[in-house]
């Protein structure tokens, strides 16, 4: 009688096990893969919707295009960072931070470089402006630089506020090595502070602005004008036989002979104001007998606010710089009266 062979026992029930929990587990591997392919697919998707930015201008760093929404960026264009004028521009602007911080033994290199964590800009304003601005001496973090940045911004914005500049920098495009705005920036302390420095003629750049708006990336190549000439830069350089003539005409338009010499207290000309607009002055407004350099500077501010109350447009012209006897920005006032006032009865 043949023997029956018989099962090992538990065997058929542990395989049985193990096929299905290899069979749960590849059915959870599958599904967590269709999941990662979809949320790929998703994210796949959203950039999809900026691809158009990236291949209009594949210059952009991906750091470019991080921005909040309706934020703002302006980059410089590769083409105008090798430009030669621009580069002349940088140059003269580093050799007058050179210049100007000599005896605190700083020297410049870069712009981007050595100006991002708000060091140089500080000791160049204090230096400029004549005044202490209350921050720490070395900040080796980004919040004690941006920190640094912030008082600086503020002492020069104060400055530059009253004249309406159009400020082109913040603390985080200046932290960020933001070319443009680090020589807008200098640009504003060398024209207010009368640097004795002669700028590029006519330097332009083109730059890239990015937006998002929506979500949705955009982008607008633009050009900007950093430096240009003006009809009296042009007769100084080119014309100087015919300063003694605009002089004169200036001067006649006075009606005193000495009326260009005493210009520059700001008497006449707060004086002329009233005849021009027919109205008495009181004296009290003004110092009739100027002998500081600070009441001279009050009485020529004082007279450019009553030539803007009589409709004209605020002097481009700084009271210190008629006070200083700049010559063109003297001439320039005068110049902007004469036009307005030449067919005056």
């Amino acid at each position: 009688m043949a023997a029956i062979p018989t099962k090992p026992s538990g065997q058929p029930g542990k395989m049985k096990k193990d096929e299905s929990l290899l069979g749960k587990l590849g059915g959870t591997l599958v599904r967590k893969k269709k999941i990662k392919e979809v949320s790929d697919l998703q994210e796949h998707g959203k950039n999809a919707i900026n691809a158009p930015l990236l291949h209009t201008d594949p210059e952009l760093l991906p750091e470019d295009t991080l921005l909040e929404e309706n934020a703002e960026r302006t980059i410089l264009d590769p083409t105008s960072r090798e430009d030669l004028n621009f580069k002349d521009l940088q140059k003269v602007l580093i050799d007058w931070i050179n210049s100007e911080l000599e005896e605190d033994r700083i020297i410049v290199k870069d712009l981007e470089e050595d100006l991002y964590d708000g060091q140089v800009l500080q000791k160049l304003f204090e230096k400029l402006s004549g005044h202490k601005l209350n921050v720490a001496e070395v900040t080796q973090s980004e919040i004690g630089q941006k920190q640094k940045l912030q008082t600086v911004l503020e002492a020069v914005n104060g400055v530059l506020r009253p004249l309406d500049w159009n400020t082109e920098w913040s603390v985080d495009s200046i932290h960020s090595k933001n070319l443009v705005s680090i020589v807008y920036l200098l640009l504003a302390l060398a024209i207010y502070y009368a640097a004795p420095i002669r700028l590029p003629e006519r330097v332009s750049i083109r730059v890239i602005v990015v937006k998002k708006k929506e979500g949705i990336l955009q982008t607008a190549h633009v050009t900007k004008q950093l430096t240009k000439r003006d009809a009296f830069d042009t007769l100084l350089d080119h014309a100087p036989d015919k300063l003694n003539v605009v002089k004169m005409v200036r001067t006649g338009f006075g009606r005193d002979k000495n009326f260009f010499a005493d210009y520059i207290y700001g008497v006449y000309l707060v004086l002329l104001m009233g005849l021009l607009e027919n109205y008495f002055v009181p004296l009290y407004n003004f110092y009739l007998t100027p002998e500081s350099f600070e009441q001279k500077v009050h009485n020529v501010a004082f007279a450019f606010e009553l030539m803007q109350d009589g409709g004209l447009q605020k002097p481009k012209a700084r009271p210190e710089d008629v006070v200083n006897l700049n010559l063109k920005s003297t001439l320039r006032v005068l110049y902007n009266l004469f036009t307005n006032y030449k067919n005056s009865e």
